[in-house]
C-alpha cells in the first residue's frame, strides 16, 4: 500500500490577510529572468525620480556662480550666467529672486548697462521693502547708492542718459574700429612703416605767366 503523499503547507499573504495554500500543488517560482524583469519594473520609476533631481538644483548653482564671479569683479562672466539664468527665475523662491535682482543690477551698473541696472535694483529694493531683509543689509546700502546715482542722473539728463555707451565697450571698442594689415604688410612690415611715413609732396607753384597776366 502507498503511503499517502505528504503536503507542505505555506502562508501567503495578501491585501485582506492571508490564506493557507499546499505548495505541493502551487505554480512554479518565477525564473530569474522574470523576477530580475519585475524588480526592474518597481524600480524604473524610482531611477527617474533621483535621475530629475540634480537639476533641480541647477538654478540655484547658476546663482551661485554669477555670486562668486560678481565677487570675483568678473562681471561679463557673471552678466552671461545671470541672463542665461533670467527666463527661469520662476525656479527661485523669493530670497533667491531678490538675490538675482541684486546681482543682476549692479552687475549692470558696473559694466555700465545702465537703464537695465536701474530696472533690477528698483526690483530688488521693492521686494527688500516687501519682505525686510531679505538682501543683506550691506548689499542694502551698495544697492541705495547706486539706485540713487541712477536716479540722479535722469533727473538731471532725462533718460536719454541711462542709454549711452557701457563703460566696457567704451574701454574696448577702439580694438575693433581699426583696419585690419593686409597679409603684405604683415609679410613686410617695414615697408608699411616706410610707407606710412613718406612725405607728402610738395603743393605745385603758380605758373610764372599767370603772374605776369596780374
Amino acid at each position: 500500500m502507498r503511503s499517502p503523499r505528504s503536503r507542505c503547507w505555506r502562508w501567503v499573504a495578501d491585501g485582506g490577510g492571508g490564506m493557507l495554500i499546499d505548495s505541493s500543488r502551487a505554480p512554479p517560482l518565477l525564473s530569474p529572468v522574470m523576477r530580475s524583469l519585475r524588480l526592474a519594473a518597481l524600480l524604473s520609476p524610482l531611477a527617474l525620480l533621483v535621475g530629475a533631481l540634480p537639476a533641480c538644483s541647477t538654478y540655484q548653482d547658476d546663482l551661485a556662480r554669477s555670486q562668486h564671479a560678481f565677487e570675483e569683479n568678473q562681471h561679463e562672466t557673471a552678466l552671461a550666467v545671470l541672463r542665461m539664468l533670467e527666463p527661469d527665475t520662476s525656479h527661485l523662491d523669493g530670497s533667491e529672486q531678490a538675490r538675482y535682482a541684486y546681482l543682476r543690477g549692479m552687475t549692470d551698473f558696473r559694466i555700465g548697462y545702465k537703464a537695465d541696472a536701474r530696472h533690477w535694483l528698483a526690483v530688488a529694493k521693492a521686494m527688500d521693502e516687501k519682505t525686510p531683509g531679505i538682501i543683506p543689509a550691506d548689499w542694502r546700502t551698495r544697492l541705495d547708492q547706486s539706485l540713487a546715482e541712477l536716479d540722479s542722473q535722469v533727473w538731471t539728463a532725462g533718460m536719454e542718459s541711462l542709454s549711452a555707451t557701457p563703460t566696457y565697450e567704451k574701454k574696448h571698442g577702439g580694438a575693433h574700429k581699426r583696419p585690419a594689415k593686409t597679409q603684405d604688410a604683415v609679410d613686410h612690415p617695414a615697408a608699411e612703416e616706410e610707407e606710412e611715413e613718406a612725405p607728402k609732396p610738395a603743393p605745385k607753384k603758380k605758373p610764372a605767366a599767370d603772374e605776369d597776366d596780374e
